[in-house]
């Protein structure tokens, strides 16, 4: 699926779709450039999936993690930020195999070093930016 977002409000519309496109997957990859728009589709997401406090970038933390609801039941949000990490074993050592394979939603900025762990059927958002500060969105 292939979404063209010309204004940051169009951001909620494409959250939506993604939840939808996403069905019972709850692990998803955000690739893109510095400024992209990873973090902040995110913060949508996690405002979709009922997390009523301040979702911040984990980039220090490495990991945020939240509490929300996904059709009325309770679910667990994990935010990681990779792009601090040099190595996938750093990314072993914070336990990234357990985030990935568990039951909750799992949302992964710069997930690039971690290729070789993620599960077989994670959904893959790319975001890119095109002329007029318009972002090119795809789900994979």
């Amino acid at each position: 699926m292939e979404l063209v977002i010309k204004r940051e409000e169009d951001l909620e519309n494409a959250a939506k779709g993604l939840l939808n496109f996403a069905g019972p997957r709850r692990k998803m990859a955000f690739y893109g450039e510095v400024g992209a728009g990873k973090t902040t589709m995110i913060k949508i997401l996690c405002r979709l999936l009922g997390v009523k406090e301040a979702v911040t970038s984990p980039t220090y933390a490495l990991i945020n993690q939240y509490q929300g609801q996904y059709h009325g039941v309770p679910c667990h949000i994990n935010h990681l930020d990779l792009y601090r990490l040099k190595n996938l074993e750093e990314a072993l050592e914070i336990g990234i195999e357990d985030l990935l394979y568990d039951d909750s939603f799992c949302f992964v900025e710069w997930p690039e070093l971690i290729e070789a762990v993620l599960p077989y059927n994670i959904v893959r958002i790319q975001i890119k930016f095109i002329k007029n500060s318009s972002r090119k969105i795809l789900f994979l």
